[in-house]
């Protein structure tokens, strides 16, 4: 039965996040049921990460098998004919059979999108965090520099948070502008929930003037989420990329200068 790899990017702001639930729109059914047309059987697929509501894909990678043989052109147009316009089918590969999209990771990388201006979104209201007042951004990478390498993030996690263990090895952490806009990217060996959007609170506290540079190495220490700051927007957060061996050769691992 072959195993089948394929990219995603998704619009969060319509769905109760990824995963599939009774009484909400999740996205996980929508792409099983355009696959399962397809492959003209019941098909389930398993995420490289489960987004949470309001949260979009650059970049989501999941994995089936299939029963049925379709060129990997065909499983991309065959699915984009079924899914809703906020999903679309990238690329599919072939896979080996003991590949997994999110035991088979190396590393995953989140984007947080900041429109920093005075005026109000209207286009990206539902895909960016907006900040009025001017950050810094300077301020805000070098202060991110403290998180890079591997610790106990409990100060950074959410308190429903059910990962048994608070470590985690965050790789880079870049923060970026293009005029209006503050992009921080963050690669790591794997978040916990709400990591990346408790970084971005941190980080957009030191970048107002609001806290000292060296803030975050100090909750790092306290580990207490109590003392973390504010939880950013979930409309600013994007899952851009996901990190497999080389040998894969799967389109799969963006780089912060791709299309932010």
């Amino acid at each position: 039965m072959p195993r089948i790899a394929l990219g995603l990017e998704y619009d969060g702001s319509g769905f109760s996040g990824w995963q599939s639930q009774a009484h909400a729109r999740g996205i996980q059914a929508n792409v099983e049921a355009a696959l399962s047309f397809v492959a003209d059987h019941p098909v389930e697929v398993m995420a490289a990460g489960r987004t949470d509501a309001g949260v979009h894909a650059r970049m989501q990678v999941v994995h089936f098998d299939a029963q049925s043989e379709r060129t990997e052109r065909g499983w991309v147009m065959g699915a984009n004919t079924q899914l809703p316009v906020e999903v679309s089918a990238l690329w599919a590969r072939s896979v080996p059979d003991g590949f997994h999209a999110r035991y088979s990771a190396q590393a995953r990388s989140y984007r947080y999108l900041i429109l920093n201006r005075a005026p109000r979104p209207a286009l990206d209201r539902d895909r960016m965090c907006w900040v009025r007042e001017t950050l810094d951004e300077d301020r805000m990478h070098e202060a991110a520099q403290h998180l890079v390498g591997e610790h106990d993030f409990s100060s950074f996690r959410a308190a429903e948070c059910q990962s048994r263990t608070p470590m985690r090895r965050l790789y880079s952490i870049d923060v970026r502008r293009r005029k209006e806009m503050i992009a921080i990217q963050v690669t790591a060996n794997a978040f916990l929930h709400h990591m990346v959007r408790n970084i971005a609170g941190v980080l957009i506290a030191v970048g107002r003037g609001q806290q000292q540079m060296d803030w975050p190495r100090e909750l790092l220490q306290a580990r207490d989420r109590k003392l973390g700051g504010i939880t950013a927007p979930a409309q600013g957060l994007y899952l851009a990329g996901v990190k497999y061996a080389d040998a894969l050769q799967l389109p799969s691992d963006l780089q912060l200068g791709d299309e932010w």
